[in-house]
């Protein structure tokens, strides 16, 4: 039971910071619908699905399957951003990025402290919850980082895509995204052994390399 909760604290605490990330870029890049939404704070009520951010990550940790998860989307008006299609490309990246950030400070700071191991791709900890606590907020980010870059509308990784495409293939993008969530669930439903196959070898090759780099 402990598990669990510290599993879905890291879960939200990650997700807040996840959505923060995007509106704050956004406020950056000129747009400010974000924060009139009052979205720009740490409020997790004003970030919770009960679906996406409870539901998942639950059934994935009962599963042992690796956990991820999502929040209400910022809203973000890309006809107030700097940089056109550009712009909300970086909006977009803003959220993986701090996943990935919070992740290798996590595991650097356990690795400094002696509470986290890193040996070729693998992830040890002390026990005690302060290694529950850390080895959660490595994976648990590294996963919310690598499935929000799919490329499948509305996921981050979707806005990067689309601001690399032609016009043609952005037009079908865009008619994609009606769908996309059922797109995202056919793939978390249906396809959850190569999902959990590709997350899982691209956890282990982001810690192989930090470990190379941590010595």
């Amino acid at each position: 039971m402990v598990e669990l909760v510290i599993v879905l604290v890291v879960v939200l605490g990650s997700m807040i910071l996840h959505e923060l990330a995007h509106g704050v870029m956004a406020y950056c890049l000129g747009d400010d619908t974000a924060k009139e939404e009052g979205r720009l704070t740490l409020n997790p009520v004003k970030h919770i699905d009960p679906v996406l951010s409870i539901l998942v990550p639950v059934m994935l940790y009962m599963s042992g399957a690796p956990i991820f998860g999502g929040a209400k989307p910022v809203p973000v008006d890309s006809r107030n951003l700097r940089h056109g299609v550009w712009g909300m490309a970086l909006v977009a990246i803003a959220g993986p990025l701090t996943n990935f950030l919070i992740a290798i400070v996590v595991a650097v700071i356990g690795h400094a402290t002696g509470v986290l191991m890193l040996d070729s791709g693998t992830l040890m900890y002390m026990p005690g919850m302060m290694g529950e606590i850390m080895v959660n907020l490595v994976y648990i980010n590294l996963g919310f980082g690598i499935f929000n870059l799919i490329p499948i509308p509305p996921l981050d990784g979707s806005r990067v895509l689309y601001a690399l495409m032609p016009d043609e293939i952005r037009g079908m993008m865009e008619r994609m995204e009606r769908w996309g969530i059922v797109l995202v669930m056919i793939v978390v439903i249906v396809f959850p052994s190569f999902l959990s196959t590709f997350m899982l070898g691209a956890m282990q090759g982001i810690l192989q390399l930090l470990s190379m780099v941590l010595g």
